[in-house]
Order: C-alpha cells, then sequence, then structure tokens
C-alpha cells in the first residue's frame, strides 16, 4: 500500500492538477485559478509532472496570444490510477 504512492505524485498541489487532468486537457490559466496557485508556482508543479512523464506540456502562439496547455500521458493515467488505489487502500485499512 504505501509503496504504492508515487511521491510524485502526492505532493497536494500535483495530486491535484492530476486529478483535474484526468477529466480533460487544461490551459495554463484555469489550472492555475483552479488551483489557486501562482503562475511560477503551476510552472514548477507541472514541469515535475512533465519530467516523470506523466504530462505532456504544448505551447502555442508567442507572446502575449501564447497558450500552454497541459495533457496527461498513458504512463500519468496510470500512475495516477495506482496512487488513488493505494490511497483508498490506506484509508480503508485505517477505517476512514
Amino acid at each position: 500500500m504505501i509503496e504504492d504512492l508515487d511521491p510524485v505524485i502526492h505532493a497536494p498541489k500535483r495530486l491535484a492538477a492530476m486529478a483535474v487532468l484526468t477529466r480533460a486537457d487544461a490551459t495554463f490559466p484555469f489550472l492555475r485559478d483552479h488551483l489557486g496557485v501562482s503562475d511560477s508556482d503551476l510552472s514548477k508543479q507541472m514541469a515535475t509532472l512533465e519530467r516523470a512523464g506523466y504530462v505532456v506540456i504544448a505551447k502555442a502562439g508567442r507572446g502575449r496570444g501564447s497558450v500552454t496547455s497541459y495533457r496527461l500521458t498513458r504512463e500519468g493515467r496510470a500512475a495516477y490510477a495506482r496512487h488513488r488505489r493505494a490511497l483508498a487502500a490506506i484509508l480503508e485499512q485505517a477505517g476512514g
């Protein structure tokens, strides 16, 4: 159980971002506002998920009109599902 928790996903902001991205791709402003984080914090959290191979970051356009969007990879979806199962098992065992 505990060994199945993914330390990359487990951080609260990254866990919340992964949860959002399981539903649909998201743009930078949407994720930033939904999570209530600063631009720099979101960039840092998403870069960590990208390095782990869990998220693909796409940039379209240039300058003020550019749009950054995020989507989960197949590996990211699988890692998130494992993490959720591990959390559920831990909570169930603890009676929560």
